[in-house]
Formats: structure tokens, sequence, C-alpha cells
């Protein structure tokens, strides 16, 4: 594993690999167990996209491991004032060890890679966001005990949430099953990937999606720049709600998982989100323990 852009890259073998790691750096930081394991790197974090799990979760991830954290923002670097990624990514690497990007476009975070000689890690992008999908794994994995077997049900938008769960669920065994109003399906690639699995369906109708269902995951109507689309969105997505009734055709200790920020009331109920914070909120910190999984890994096959 050179970098992480895509769950599509990554093997069955690998995620489980992170996870793994994952979970024995969770015990060591819960016991209070350093493991300096990166000590002397250095990872860039750009950010053309705000945040607050991403940027948090790598800061102290790098600096619990050892590495020095460093935050660009595109308002200081000369790529967001027109300077081609290839250049960008050829003096990166001269000056760090790693690159963690959360930005739009997917061909960004690819030129990073190609350009570039060192590991590249992709913290969000239109398209997909497997650091998320890595995180929510690793806390169906805690509950459960495996992931195999188990029935992931999606409902919302086709988003990079959804494309991710569909590739990352697929390859780790799981049932998925996806739920869109029409024309806000998943993106035709991965839809192209899913079709040779006999355990995915994708489907308009909630109820059908969600029968059965171990896991039920939801996001926001409008991610991050689709904000002019609230209002039209909040009309085509009625119906698709997460909420106490819808919960009903779900298993009967089905857990909730949401990436966050959560519009209570809109793609989920206050009441359902309450009685799931708890799955929600140990999802949240497990970013923390399997990006630096991601950044070990990277940087120490980079290193041998």
């Amino acid at each position: 594993m050179k970098h992480l852009l895509t769950m599509e890259q990554l093997s069955e073998k690998e995620i489980l690999s992170i996870l793994d790691l994952a979970d024995q750096l969770k015990y060591e930081r819960k016991h209070n167990i350093e493991h300096r394991l990166l000590k002397g790197k250095s990872i860039g974090l750009i950010f053309q996209k705000s945040s607050t799990r991403t940027r948090v979760s790598f800061e102290t991830g790098a600096y619990q491991l050892g590495a020095q954290p460093l935050f660009l923002s595109s308002r200081d670097l000369q790529i967001g004032r027109g300077e081609p990624v290839q250049d960008t990514a050829r003096v990166l690497s001269r000056y760090l060890d790693c690159i963690m990007i959360r930005t739009y476009e997917q061909k960004e975070v690819e030129d990073l890679a190609n350009f570039g000689s060192i590991p590249v890690i992709n913290g969000l992008t239109d398209y997909c966001h497997p650091c998320q999908v890595l995180a929510d794994l690793m806390t169906i994995r805690e509950k459960y005990g495996l992931l195999k077997g188990l029935k992931m049900c999606y409902i919302g938008d086709g988003n990079n949430m959804a494309n991710s769960l569909i590739v990352g669920g697929l390859k780790v065994g799981m049932k998925v099953s996806v739920t869109t109003p029409k024309g806000y399906e998943p993106d035709e690639h991965v839809l192209e990937f899913a079709k040779d699995f006999k355990d995915f369906e994708l489907t308009n109708d909630c109820i059908k999606a969600i029968q059965d269902a171990d896991v039920v995951i939801t996001d926001t109507w409008a991610s991050m720049g689709m904000e002019a689309e609230k209002e039209k969105r909040a009309k085509d997505f009625a119906g698709f709600q997460v909420n106490a009734e819808l919960m009903k055709y779900a298993k009967n200790d089905a857990m909730v998982q949401h990436c966050l920020p959560a519009y209570r009331g809109q793609e989920i109920t206050e009441e359902v989100f309450e009685a799931h914070a708890d799955e929600i909120f140990e999802e949240a910190e497990n970013r923390l323990h399997a990006q630096k999984a991601v950044m070990v890994q990277l940087m120490k096959e980079k290193e041998d």
C-alpha cells in the first residue's frame, strides 16, 4: 500500500490489517502505552475543505505517533493561487514524509500521488471518503466482533460516503443495501464495481433496504459545496429520514452510524440520534485510531 486514495485500491487483507493495527493503537492509547512509531516524521495536512474531525484527528494522531503535523490551508499555499498540483507535489515531497489532503476533486489527490514521491492520504473528496469508512468498519467490528455476513444499510444521498461504504462493505464480505431518491444514486464507477456482488442492493424503497439490517448509516442531504441545493434536496429527500418508524424494520439491536455533522430533524431524528449517540461518537473517535494506523502503515512501508 503506497497511498490511501480510494477504498477500491485496498484489498480485503489490507483493510483488515489497518483495522487490526487501529485496534492495537486504540488499546495502547486507552492504557497510556506510548507508541511513538513515527518519531522524526512530518506530515503535511492540506485543507481545501474545512473540517472539525479530520483536522483534529490527524493533528492529534500524528502528535501521538511522534510525528510533526503541519496544517496547510489553501490560503497558505501557492496551490490556492494557481500553482500546478504537480509542482506542489514535487516540492512537498522534498520536505515531508506524507501528505493528507481534504479537497473537492479526486483528480487533485491522484495528481499529488502521481507526481510526488511520498505517501498521500485522501482525507475526503467529492468522490470518496476512505478514512471515514475505515473508522465505520472499525466501529461495526467492535460491536459485532466481525464484519462478514452483516447487513449494512445506507439511507440518503449517493455521495462520497455512499461510494466508499459500498466498496468497503462489499470487500470485507458485508451485505450492502443502499436507498436513495431517484437521481441521487452513487457514482457509476462504484455501481459498476458492485454489480458483480450478489449481496449488493440499490433501491428507492427505504423499507425494503433497511429490512433486517445490522447497521444503519446516513449522512447529510446536502454536502459541503451544495448549500444552494438545500431547499430542493429537503423536498427530494422527504421520506428518506432515519426515524423510529423506519428503524422498526431493522434488527432489534441494529446500530446507527453518522459521519457528522448531523442535522437533526432532516436526515435523522433527534430521537434516533440520541438513542445511538454512544455508537456515533465512538465512530467519531475511531477516526483518530484508524487514521493513525493508516499513517503508520504508509510511512513505515516507505521507510522499509
